[in-house]
């Protein structure tokens, strides 16, 4: 069946900061958000900004605002109201679970050096509170490629896992190297090998590109941030009901503890923001037949196929993570340096000739970068793009790097 391509002026005309010259290249550590996103922000402070749970009808109305916010941020991963939580950003959601959960002296935590620091320093920092044993699971060397294409295998994972094994952490798609790890084996590994473990997933790198079902995946913990998903400056924390029971209740003590937001939220899911999630929902689609994600995917593909191409052809250039555009291996997060070049150079000098918004550095990915990477703090060169980005604006970037790299400069 034909993949059903976006309407990219329709697509384009949601976003109003596409208007501006600007190009927006560094959507990984941000996208853009749609315009009746900030409607819905504005409406909820003009109009029903008061305190939840109140009577009168002003209250009543907040109210609903807010749970319908909730239900569209639990549907969107086909997760229940109850099994999830929203807060500030994915970072602190972490650190909250890291004080919601008691382990034992001497149980084991198994944590990536792929991912960003977000979630590893919480659990690093559990360990030591607890007195726990931390593993750190590298990326498989079996590959002549594991130097520029480090990849998170379930069957390196067999080894480290052990009958004392209580969380593992990894990433769903690496924010420098874009690699899709296969989250669905790695569970399947965990929950056989270790019953008792729980398997908790940085998405945030992964949410804008994909459709996520987290009862599939057979994730305990799972979290991204919205504003990476075109939506308001908030993140979510989905639990499983084995992770729930294991979550201690951060909150007031005569408060209910029946909801992962009753036990986590600490008060840090702002109405405003929480009330426009909906808005997010209603632009990708629910449903098999009106849902934008096969167009999202084909558009993604052909940006990623565009600017890899052109950068695999250079001898002085050295891709980190795929070569290949294959949407079944990669997002359109594409991360690169150039022999005898500053990261930050080369960026800098497009951005004072161009219009162009991209990045140079780690990325909050430091392990990655110098431990795993051999990289300096210079980093790499991070170009990514959304399904909002056009396939003429890869190539004037081609353009200009091109322009720039020919004069030496």
């Amino acid at each position: 069946m034909a993949v059903k391509t976006l309407n990219m002026d329709e697509v384009r005309g949601s976003f109003p900061a596409l208007s501006s010259a600007q190009v927006f290249l560094d959507n990984a550590g941000g996208s853009q958000a749609l315009g009746s996103v900030a409607e819905r922000v504005k409406d909820y402070l003009l109009n029903t900004n008061v305190q939840l749970g109140a009577t009168y009808s002003t209250g009543k109305e907040a109210t609903r605002c807010y749970a319908e916010g909730y239900a569209a941020a639990a549907k969107y991963i086909n997760a229940s109201r109850d099994e999830i939580v929203l807060g500030s950003s994915t970072t602190q959601l972490f650190r909250n679970v890291s004080y919601a959960l008691d382990f034992d002296e001497g149980d084991e935590l198994i944590v990536s050096a792929l991912d960003h620091e977000a979630n590893i320093a919480p659990w690093v920092d559990l360990a030591k509170r607890q007195k726990l044993l931390l593993k750190w699971w590298l990326p498989s060397d079996s590959s002549s490629s594991s130097k520029t294409n480090p990849k998170l295998l379930a069957s390196d994972l067999e080894s480290l896992l052990s009958d004392k094994t209580r969380l593992i952490t990894c990433t769903h798609a690496s924010n420098i190297l874009g690699t899709i790890h296969d989250i669905k084996s790695i569970a399947e590994v965990v929950h056989s090998r270790s019953p008792k473990a729980l398997l908790c997933v940085d998405a945030v790198a992964y949410a804008p590109h994909r459709e996520i079902d987290v009862k599939d995946l057979g994730v305990d913990l799972y979290a991204y941030s919205w504003y990476k998903v075109y939506g308001p400056h908030l993140s979510m924390l989905y639990a499983s009901p084995r992770a729930f029971e294991q979550l201690q209740s951060l909150g007031h003590f005569f408060n209910p503890q029946a909801t992962l937001e009753q036990k986590l939220a600490l008060a840090g899911s702002s109405y405003e923001l929480v009330s426009a999630i909906p808005a997010v929902v209603e632009y990708i689609g629910t449903g098999t037949t009106t849902t934008k994600w096969a167009g999202i995917v084909a558009q993604e593909h052909q940006l990623a196929e565009d600017l890899l191409s052109y950068l695999n052809a250079r001898d002085d250039v050295t891709v980190w993570g795929e070569t290949s555009a294959d949407p079944a291996l990669r997002v359109p997060t594409v991360s690169f340096t150039v022999k005898g070049r500053s990261s930050r150079q080369l960026v800098e000098t497009v951005e004072k000739e161009t219009n162009f918004g991209f990045r140079w550095g780690s990325f909050y990915s430091v392990r990655l970068v110098e431990q795993i990477l051999g990289l300096g703090e210079d980093g790499v060169v991070r170009v990514s793009m959304v399904h909002y980005n056009t396939v003429v604006e890869v190539t004037a970037l081609i353009a200009a790097l091109d322009s720039v790299l020919a004069r030496g400069e």
